[in-house]
């Protein structure tokens, strides 16, 4: 593709699975993501983030797909211009809605081919880290009476589910100056709306009251079931993501603090498996409204 043109190479930070470089020619700019061999003990299929790749961009919120070497474990995509956003960027005017946006369009765009469910993620990662001898947190294994009480409750409003990118840190977010962009589809699959929203809050550490605005945002009006069931599912978020930390610091050659980053989520985790608040919340996630 790039064969015989003078190009400028740029690695670019961020990528905890992969590493991602800018590729400029003179007409266009590109992302090379090379992925690590390894990440498919994550539960990462490259095959179906090319294919659902392919169908963000389709919505108009992901990037376009240019090119796929699954035998180097390459995707090219175009670089899109704008600003990434951070945590602190959610308390600003609009962004918010902007996000609830994107997820929209994402969300109501065509389904992808594979589907996301972190009661089974969790699960999965939990015998590859006891098989496999990595570390738990002290008291990970307690909760296991509390995560089967919220997947109860929350298969008793069983919800449709639609394409999700499922892991959208504030890095994931690109304003292109007119709207918010989604990139990174390594973890898409179809899933429930509100574990985008949970996770959403989880990752880019929103306080309740930006979970309830972006709640409403994305559906209109104020739900008090939705605003339940997108916490619950983020606290799902916080609970599986912590084996992921795991599995990659005894796994992984990118120089990151797996370890502290995975505590720091786990911690949150327990203050709300131990606290007075998730029994509210399983009330109110089968209420009708």
């Amino acid at each position: 593709m790039l064969r015989g043109r003078t190009v400028e190479v740029v690695e670019l930070v961020g990528g905890l699975t992969n590493r991602n470089f800018k590729v400029t020619t003179s007409e266009h700019a590109y992302v090379v993501r090379i992925s690590d061999p390894g990440s498919g003990a994550l539960d990462i299929d490259r095959d179906n983030e090319y294919r659902n790749s392919i169908v963000a961009a389709a919505s108009g919120v992901g990037a376009p797909v240019v090119d796929y070497l699954p035998d180097d474990s390459t995707l090219v995509i175009g670089f899109i211009e704008g600003r990434t956003l951070a945590d602190d960027d959610f308390a600003a005017p609009g962004i918010i809605d902007g996000v609830a946006d994107a997820c929209r369009r994402l969300h109501g765009g065509g389904r992808f081919d594979n589907d996301f469910d972190m009661f089974e993620i969790q699960r999965g990662y939990l015998d590859l880290v006891q098989g496999r001898g990595y570390r738990l947190p002290e008291g990970y294994l307690d909760f296991g009476d509390s995560v089967a009480r919220i997947r109860g409750a929350l298969a008793g409003r069983q919800e449709p589910t639609v394409a999700c990118n499922n892991d959208l840190l504030a890095g994931n977010f690109i304003h292109d100056g007119e709207r918010i962009r989604l990139i990174d589809y390594e973890y898409s699959g179809n899933n429930d709306a509100c574990f985008e929203l949970g996770n959403i809050w989880s990752e880019c550490h929103l306080t309740d009251e930006q979970l309830e605005h972006l709640v409403v945002a994305y559906f209109g009006r104020r739900l008090r079931n939705k605003i339940a069931r997108t916490k619950l599912l983020g606290l799902m978020s916080q609970y599986g993501w912590t084996l992921w930390a795991s599995i990659q610091e005894a796994t992984s050659d990118i120089e990151f603090p797996f370890w502290p980053w995975g505590l720091e989520k786990y911690e949150r985790a327990v203050e709300t498996f131990r606290g007075t608040e998730l029994s509210r919340l399983v009330e109110d996630v089968q209420r009708a409204d």
